[in-house]
């Protein structure tokens, strides 16, 4: 039987040394949860927010099968769990992400350049309720505020930034996620507005308004154009590696 684990401290040892915020948002219950088999001493966990699930412990198929509906990312904490994926979900795509370093020191100056550099048609405006519902309107920029529970979720511990043209969202960097100590950063561009710069600002406007308020703005990278644009942006390159897209309606993220 598969629980969710509301003592979320009990779950910690076995997702030690996993530098991932994600994790760090389900382990101290600002959103996401932990699932385990045993509520007591537990040996095996994933935790799961948005569409991502990370395993940690002793492998556990039982686990894995409890997979939540719909589209998941699963990231194995190690090969062991990387067999177990494959054993429980053998249509599974195997795929490789990119781990951006977290102790990035800015180069605030440079941030507010790419902010400022904006074609004259476009605009930058913050997430606000407005913008909130304008985000879910469409599929490419669904997941800038969708992992959030409610509206006023977001618009609490979210942070966002968009580039409006003609009345259109056409580019954003928001909060995919929230931790304590910051924010997961989830960027896209509609695709005729791409190569324009547009992500660029809006990611630099997004860094801003963090370091502003105390908080980290972590990167992690789908591919490596998000890297690019990631150490274009001050971020250093950390390590590849290894996740499972299983199965689900058509992503966005």
């Amino acid at each position: 039987m598969v629980y969710e684990l509301t003592d979320t401290v009990k779950a910690a040892p076995l997702f030690e040394g996993w530098s991932e915020t994600l994790i760090w948002s389900c382990l101290q219950k600002v959103m996401g949860k932990i699932y385990v088999t045993d509520l007591e001493k537990p040996q095996s966990a994933f935790a799961f927010v948005g569409c991502f699930a990370f395993y940690a412990g002793v492998p556990d198929k039982e686990l894995v099968m409890a997979k939540p509906d719909g589209f998941v990312i699963m990231t194995p904490q190690n090969e062991k769990w990387a067999d177990c994926i494959e054993d429980c979900f053998q249509d599974a795509k195997k795929v490789s992400r990119y781990a951006i370093k977290k102790d990035t020191k800015f180069d605030k100056d440079l941030l507010h350049k790419f902010a400022d550099n904006l074609p004259g048609d476009c605009e930058l405006k913050y997430i606000d309720e407005n913008i909130y519902d304008m985000c879910l309107s469409d599929p490419v920029t669904r997941d800038f505020v969708s992992s959030f529970e409610s509206k006023d979720r977001y618009l609490d511990i979210g942070r966002g930034v968009v580039v409006i043209k003609s009345g259109r969202i056409v580019a954003g960097a928001s909060s995919y996620t929230r931790y304590n100590e910051g924010i997961e950063i989830e960027v896209d561009t509609i695709e005729e507005e791409r190569r324009k710069g547009l992500a660029t600002a809006a990611s630099a406007a997004l860094i801003l308004r963090c370091l502003d308020e105390g908080l980290y703005p972590s990167w992690d990278a789908q591919n490596m154009n998000s890297v690019h644009l990631a150490e274009k942006l001050g971020y250093e390159f950390d390590h590849e590696y290894t996740a499972y897209e299983v199965a689900g309606a058509e992503r966005t993220h």
